[in-house]
């Protein structure tokens, strides 16, 4: 066994070695390292979210409605003011943040799962502490997922579930929807999923997965309030997909999963989903002016359709500029790919402080 677990503890062996997935939470006047919405929630949406939960308090001795009906048809109503999608509450599934939908869909299906990557972790993570084998396919080198990698995805008759990230976390870049639709057909034909991971689809302008459900039913589409609608503290993820795909996934949910707290919490921001949807714009204006000041320093900036952008052409080792730029008290995200870095877009007072920084920091 491992030096870092002692004998008498009976850890399985192969989680053995894995790392728990986590962001540097360290001190620093300006946090732009886990994609988080900087904007807090308007005092009317606060004021809101404490009413719709107070109204829960008195009947916190009893367990929530497990099914979640009311807020599951809330999400719907929602996506069909978005997509012009007419969806039933049948077909979305709630949960705890989009990585219980992740494990829960692992749970659920058989076979190993497939991912683009460099893609979101926790795909990989996930799929190995339950016990799945996981198969990669390498992004391209300017991380973009063509029909070649399709090809080998649908060839890949072991992978009974694909992720495809769009917009992609780290690199922010998007899959046509064309694309997506050639992947869920391939993988029809041989009875695989397709779970496309939409975290970051409100910045993004291309067209949701979600609209290709009514000829797919093998596509999953995951969702969060994350990001988009400032939720991160309440950990609210969703899942769009045929209704039978969501029969599936009840069989493997702990019972009660979603507090009654947390679900009042979410119809509250769905409520006020047009106020949120300004922050959206916002950070999408202020990520396109970010890009062109980095593209000016003489970075190179990857294409975002997300709240975040990748970039690099920096002299320093990506370690030792991250350090630099904590050293000046902005904290920012060193992801693992060699030469690049990731910044979350802030507000514009952080925005402003992370360029003052960098500047420093790749001329000094």
């Amino acid at each position: 066994m491992s030096a870092k677990w002692p004998n008498w503890l009976p850890i399985r062996k192969d989680l053995a070695t894995l790392t728990p997935y986590g962001a540097p939470q360290v001190n620093a006047k300006v946090r732009l390292n886990t994609n988080e919405n900087p904007y807090s929630l308007s005092r009317e949406l606060q004021e809101s979210l404490t009413s719709a939960i107070k109204r829960e308090l008195a009947d916190l001795n009893r367990y929530p409605d497990r099914d979640a009906i009311k807020l599951r048809t809330d999400l719907a109503n929602s996506l069909r003011d978005e997509t012009g999608l007419t969806l039933e509450a049948s077909s979305i599934w709630a949960a705890n943040g989009s990585n219980e939908i992740i494990q829960s869909i692992l749970l659920a299906f058989e076979g190993a799962a497939l991912g683009f990557e460099p893609s979101y972790s926790m795909h990989p993570l996930i799929t190995e502490v339950v016990g799945k084998n996981w198969v990669s396919i390498a992004r391209t080198a300017n991380y973009e997922v063509t029909k070649n990698e399709i090809e080998l995805a649908i060839k890949s008759d072991d992978a009974k579930i694909v992720f495809l990230t769009t917009p992609n976390n780290p690199t922010g870049n998007s899959t046509d929807i064309s694309l997506i639709e050639k992947l869920a057909g391939g993988l029809m034909s041989r009875g695989a999923l397709l779970v496309v991971d939409e975290a970051y689809a409100e910045f993004s302008s291309q067209p949701s997965a979600i609209t290709l459900l009514g000829s797919y039913p093998n596509i999953l589409v995951s969702r969060t309030m994350s990001k988009a609608f400032a939720f991160a503290g309440a950990r609210l993820g969703y899942l769009v997909a045929d209704r039978k795909v969501i029969e599936a996934i009840e069989l493997v949910r702990l019972p009660y999963h979603l507090s009654s707290l947390t679900q009042a919490a979410a119809r509250a921001a769905l409520a006020n989903r047009g106020a949120l949807q300004i922050d959206v714009k916002r950070l999408s204006e202020s990520r396109d002016q970010l890009a062109k000041a980095l593209g000016e320093l003489g970075l190179t900036v990857y294409a975002s359709d997300a709240n975040f952008i990748l970039f690099g052409g920096f002299r320093q080792s990506a370690e030792e500029l991250w350090r630099n730029l904590l050293d000046k008290g902005v904290l920012i995200r060193d992801v693992g790919l060699a030469g690049k870095l990731r910044v979350t877009i802030g507000t514009e007072d952080e925005n402003r402080a992370f360029l003052v920084a960098l500047k420093q920091s790749v001329r000094g």
